[in-house]
C-alpha cells in the first residue's frame, strides 16, 4: 500500500477526541492497575482529563487548521491540563510528537513518525528528574525504537503504524520485569496501558477501522470510588476563625493548646524561641485573646466570621482588592480543615485537591492571577502533584519555585521558616524543603482491594493500613488506633520531639483523644498536638519531626 494515499478518514482535532474519549470509557481500567491498595487508582483520570483539556483547546480550531496551528493548541492544552504525575508525562509525550511532526514537515510519513516519537521519548524523559524503567516511559520509549527501525526498513505507513501497535503492548506487557513492585501485585504499569489505549484508538481512527478491545492484562476488579463534595459550613460549628502572633519566653504550647481546646476547636500552635503563631475557631476569641495577653505580646490578630465569611464569599471575590506581595504561596490541601491550617500559617491561596482530585497545571495558573505577587512559591504536598506544580511554575510569567512537599504536615513546617522579604527565591525554597524533609509523615487509610506489600504480606480490601512518607506500607490491623501505635515506630517516634496528629472527617474528637493518651503512656516525652484535618479517605496523618 502506498503510504502517500493515506488519509484520514477525519479531520486531525475529531481522531484527537476520539482517542480521548477511547481512554475516557477505560478509565477503571487503568486506575484498577494502580498499585497501592490505598484510594489513589487515578491514573486513568489524570490522563483522561489532560486529554480532555487537549480537546478543549484543538476544538477551537477549524477542520483546515496547518499542523503548527494544531501542535500549539494541543501542546498548550495538554500542559494546562495536566494532572498527576502521568498526565504531566503525557503531556510531555504529546508536546514531543507535536515538536517532532512540526520539525519534520515535508518528510515521508514514517520518518515524520519516527521523528515525532524520538522527541516524545526526549522530552518525557527530560521531564523526570529520575526516570523509573517499568513505567509510561519504558512504553513511549520502545514506540520510539520500533518507529526508527519501521523507517530504516522502508516499511508503509500502515505497517509502521501496526509495529508500533505491537511493541507498545509488548512493552506494557514486560513492565512487571522491569519494576518488581508491579511484578508483586501482579498487574502491568497503567500508564503504559493508559498509554497504549490511546495510541491503539488514534490509529483506530486514522486508518478507518473499527477501535478494537485492548487487552485487559487480567487486572483486578475493584469498585471505583466516588468523592462527594462536602458543605464546609455547619450553623453547630464554632463562628470565629482567630488567629495571631504571640510573642513571650514563658508559653507553655502544651499547656496553651489545652486551653484553646476548651475554648474551641481546630487549635493549632506552632513556633519556637518565644515567637508562635496561634489559631482557634471559637465562640470567644475576646476571652482566648486575655489569657495569652497574660502570659505575653500579641500582634497581627485577625477575627473572622466564619459564617459572614461564607456567605459572601463569592461576593467578595469578585469585588475585594487583592494586597500585592512580592512573594506568595500556594498550597494543595484536600479538606477545609487542613486548608485552615495552611492560611493560618501564612499560605495565600489553598487549592483544594490531593488523592483521587489531583489539581492541573492550569489550577496552579488560575490560583496565581487570582493573586497579585512579583514571585510565587508552590507546594503541591501530595507526590502526583508536584509536576502539575513545577509545569506551573514554568509556565507563570513571574518567578516562581516548587517546594516539592509530599505531604499537607511537610508545608506546615516549611511556613514556619517562610520569609515574605526573601531576596533569593531559590535560597528560600532550599531552606522551606530542608525543614520540610525532616517531617515524616504516617497515613492511616483502608485498603481499597485486594494486594502485597514487602513488609506486612497479604493485604484484605477493608483492612487497615499504615503507610510512611506516601512510600511504603509498614502496618496494618483492624483499626485505626491499632495501626497507629504499630507505625510511630517507623515513623522514628522515640526520636521524635513533635507529633501532630490530624483527624480526618471519619475519625472523631473521642477517637482521637484517646489515641493521644495511648501514644502519651508509650512515649512520654513526645509532645503531641491534636489537630482537625476532616481530610477525606485518610481517617488519620501523623507527622513527626
Amino acid at each position: 500500500m502506498n503510504s502517500k494515499k493515506i488519509a484520514a478518514v477525519l479531520p486531525a482535532r475529531a481522531l484527537i477526541a476520539g482517542a480521548a474519549a477511547a481512554l475516557k470509557e477505560r478509565i477503571e481500567d487503568v486506575n484498577v492497575l494502580n498499585v497501592f491498595p490505598v484510594p489513589d487508582g487515578d491514573t486513568g483520570t489524570n490522563m483522561s482529563l489532560t486529554l480532555e483539556s487537549v480537546v478543549n483547546d484543538v476544538s477551537k480550531l477549524s477542520d483546515d487548521a496547518s499542523m503548527e496551528e494544531l501542535c500549539k493548541a494541543a501542546t498548550h492544552g495538554s500542559l494546562m491540563g495536566a494532572r498527576g504525575n502521568s498526565g504531566v508525562i503525557l503531556s510531555q509525550i504529546v508536546r514531543g510528537i507535536c515538536e517532532g511532526m512540526v520539525a519534520s514537515e515535508g518528510f515521508e510519513p514514517v520518518e515524520r513518525l519516527a521523528t515525532a516519537f524520538e522527541k516524545a521519548k526526549e522530552v518525557a524523559y527530560q521531564a523526570v528528574r529520575k526516570p523509573v524503567e517499568g513505567t509510561m516511559l519504558t512504553v513511549i520509549s520502545d514506540m520510539a525504537r520500533a518507529a526508527r527501525a519501521a523507517a530504516d526498513a522502508g516499511l508503509e505507513l500502515e505497517e509502521a503504524l501496526d509495529g508500533v501497535s505491537a511493541a507498545a503492548h509488548e512493552s506494557v506487557r514486560r513492565t512487571p520485569d522491569l519494576l518488581p513492585v508491579l511484578k508483586e501485585a501482579n498487574v502491568v504499569d497503567a500508564g503504559g496501558f493508559g498509554l497504549v489505549i490511546v495510541f491503539d484508538a488514534f490509529v483506530a481512527l486514522f486508518l478507518g477501522r473499527e477501535i478494537a478491545d485492548i487487552a485487559h492484562f487480567d487486572p483486578a476488579r475493584s469498585n471505583a470510588m466516588q468523592v462527594v463534595p462536602v458543605d464546609d459550613w455547619d450553623d453547630d460549628e464554632f463562628l470565629y476563625c482567630t488567629e495571631f502572633l504571640f510573642y513571650g519566653d514563658q508559653l507553655d504550647k502544651e499547656q496553651g493548646l489545652d486551653y484553646l481546646g476548651t475554648t474551641g476547636g481546630s487549635e493549632l500552635i506552632v513556633g519556637t524561641d518565644g515567637q508562635f503563631k496561634v489559631h482557634v475557631h471559637t465562640d470567644n476569641p475576646a476571652e482566648i485573646l486575655g489569657f495569652f495577653l497574660k502570659q505575653g505580646d500579641l500582634a497581627e490578630v485577625h477575627i473572622h466570621n466564619m459564617k459572614q465569611q461564607q456567605e459572601a464569599q463569592s461576593e467578595a471575590a469578585a469585588d475585594a482588592p487583592v494586597e500585592h506581595k512580592s512573594i506568595a504561596t500556594i498550597a494543595v490541601a484536600p479538606s477545609d480543615g487542613l486548608a485552615n491550617i495552611l492560611t493560618s500559617l501564612g499560605v495565600d491561596y489553598v487549592i483544594t485537591g490531593g488523592q483521587t482530585m489531583n489539581p492541573s497545571t492550569q489550577d496552579f495558573i488560575d490560583a496565581a492571577n487570582k493573586l497579585s505577587a512579583d514571585n510565587f512559591v508552590l507546594m503541591p504536598n501530595n507526590k502526583n502533584i508536584v509536576m502539575a506544580a513545577q509545569a506551573a511554575a514554568t509556565a507563570l510569567s513571574v518567578p516562581a519555585v516548587v517546594v516539592p512537599t509530599t505531604n499537607v504536615p511537610a508545608s506546615f513546617s516549611a511556613m514556619l521558616v517562610f520569609n515574605p522579604g526573601a531576596n533569593n527565591l531559590d535560597d528560600l525554597a532550599a531552606e522551606m524543603l530542608e525543614i520540610a524533609e525532616d517531617v515524616r509523615c504516617g497515613e492511616i487509610t483502608a485498603a481499597i482491594k485486594d494486594s502485597k506489600a514487602a513488609e506486612v504480606g497479604t493485604i484484605k480490601k477493608g483492612e487497615i493500613i499504615g503507610i510512611v512518607d506516601a512510600k511504603d506500607i509498614v502496618a496494618k490491623g483492624s483499626s485505626v488506633s491499632e495501626v497507629a501505635m504499630a507505625l510511630l515506630p517507623k515513623l522514628g517516634a522515640a526520636d521524635c520531639e513533635n507529633l501532630t496528629l490530624l483527624a480526618g472527617e471519619d475519625f472523631s474528637d473521642k477517637d482521637l483523644e484517646a489515641l493521644a493518651e495511648e501514644i502519651e503512656a508509650q512515649w512520654p516525652d513526645l509532645e503531641i498536638d491534636n489537630q482537625r484535618g476532616d481530610q477525606p479517605l485518610y481517617p488519620l496523618l501523623m507527622a513527626c519531626e
